[in-house]
């Protein structure tokens, strides 16, 4: 094994700044494009999310060659990954800036055609959900809203 494996090939401060700049760029992208998705991975997000990785890793490395290299990248994409973590948990107003608040497409058993158009859910995939928690009719429903991770809850009327 070469000795240049364990050295960086390429500055510290280009890897921190490339990782950077990508983590940034590909957080408001799965932001604004795949905000709710993150619960319901289908094959094609999936593909997404695997040619977006491949697509962004040049433009991480740069020229990086070395095991060290990779490891100061991993280290600054979890870096900023545990700082909106960690931000989000203690300020309130960054948690609503990452994270989008709930979205109802159910009120008084009355289906939110605009919410559910925004976020592409038919009444079909509405109907399934009821159906999967034995709910029979959408006027049993008090509320059903689409939650910040893409799982859809019901609060239903007191029997």
């Amino acid at each position: 094994m070469d000795s240049s494996t364990f050295h960086l090939s390429v500055p510290l401060v280009e890897i921190i700044l490339r990782g950077s700049v990508v983590f940034w760029f590909l957080f408001l992208i799965f932001r604004l494009i795949l905000r709710r998705d993150m619960g319901n991975v289908g094959v094609g997000d999936f593909l997404f999310v695997v040619i977006v990785a491949d697509a962004s890793q040049n433009a991480m490395t740069g020229e990086a060659k070395s095991i060290a290299d990779g490891l100061v990248l991993i280290s600054v994409l979890v870096f900023w990954n545990v700082l909106i973590d960690w931000l989000g948990y203690h300020y309130r107003w960054i948690k609503k800036l990452v994270e989008p608040p709930p979205l109802i497409l159910v009120r008084k058993g009355v289906l939110q055609t605009r919410a559910m158009r925004k976020e592409f859910i038919s009444r079909d995939e509405i109907e399934a959900k009821l159906r999967e928690e034995g709910i029979e009719h959408l006027s049993q429903v008090k509320q059903l809203q689409l939650e910040a991770d893409g799982q859809l809850s019901i609060i239903q009327y007191d029997k």
